[in-house]
């Protein structure tokens, strides 16, 4: 793809907001760059963007993908490429957005491609881990690939029941797989970068105020739809922001009071997180803005004549 647009930064930046406003002024397509926003159910607790803002300018891979399911990097590049192959980008310009730095590094440097894991062998192993806990199955793994064990901790269980499921599907280490990396989507020397940088004061603020708009939108019966789907406490979607905590308060665990200020906390903390990945992953091409100075920034880098092609 030339010509993209991609937009980084931690939760509550301002970013979709941005990158709305930018792609209604260049003639822009916008693409879910998050992990979080991709899952349906959650639309209001992930705070995707809104059906009327939707409206105003294509936006895709948002809440295509149901909480059953443990959505990854390599299947959110997979759709990217999907749509490249479907020509949805033809005539407009690319406009990436989110706080995943994993999708933005694959976008733009490519991916070790990974094998399509049968769903009785990913069933297999998620029971064993629940079982046997990930101390054994880590004992497992170093004695049929010891070179991918000492990678990872015994506590690391997710990564421990992947590298199982890699090396029963394929017969080949995952260390061999992530060696052979992937292309990138998008053509680098068309391409725009830039990571949304608020104050943290500001951050704070805005963290504190959206996830109050949050439940009077209706997040509280976002995460008691979630709770009847009665899902693997393990899947990516259950560990949203708020889920777990707002799922405490109603099983009467702990105040609503309470539930609030550990979902406040918890965001701070992530959108920290987000921060100094950015900070520390992403190359000088990423300009990095304050949110005030952002639109202007970006309007002024950016031209309405694009040749798009996949």
């Amino acid at each position: 793809m030339k010509d993209a647009i991609l937009i980084a930064g931690p939760t509550a930046s301002g970013k979709s907001a941005l990158a709305l406003e930018l792609a209604e002024r260049r003639g822009g397509v916008i693409v879910n760059t998050d992990s979080m926003q991709g899952y349906s159910v959650l639309d209001v607790l992930t705070a995707r963007p809104t059906v009327d803002e939707q409206a105003r300018v294509p936006h895709l891979l948002y809440g295509h993908v149901h909480p059953t399911i443990p959505y990854s990097t390599g299947a959110w590049l997979r759709d990217v490429t999907r749509l490249i192959d479907e020509e949805a980008f033809s005539g407009r310009r690319p406009i990436f957005v989110g706080g995943t730095g994993l999708y933005f590094r694959a976008l733009a440097e490519g991916i070790s491609e990974m094998p399509e894991i049968p769903t009785a062998v990913r069933e297999r192993w998620r029971y064993e881990l629940a079982e046997h806990g990930s101390a054994k199955l880590h004992r497992i793994l170093m004695r049929e690939d010891s070179a991918a064990a000492m990678t990872l901790r015994p506590t690391d269980s997710q990564r421990i029941v992947r590298a199982l499921e890699v090396l029963e599907a394929s017969g080949r280490s995952i260390l061999a797989w992530q060696a052979a990396r992937g292309r990138p989507l998008i053509d680098r020397d068309t391409a725009r970068f830039f990571v949304i940088e608020p104050e943290r004061a500001a951050l704070v603020e805005r963290i504190e105020t959206r996830f109050d708009r949050m439940l009077d939108k209706g997040a509280l019966d976002e995460v008691r739809n979630l709770a009847a789907l009665d899902l693997d406490p393990a899947l990516p979607a259950v560990k949203a922001i708020g889920v777990r905590e707002l799922q405490a308060a109603l099983a009467g665990e702990i105040s609503f009071d309470e539930a609030i200020l550990r979902a406040k906390i918890a965001t701070r903390q992530y959108a920290k997180r987000q921060a100094t990945w950015f900070r520390h992953q992403l190359g000088p091409e990423w300009r990095r803005l304050e949110p005030a100075q952002a639109l202007g920034v970006m309007l002024d880098a950016t031209t309405t004549a694009t040749t798009l092609e996949g």
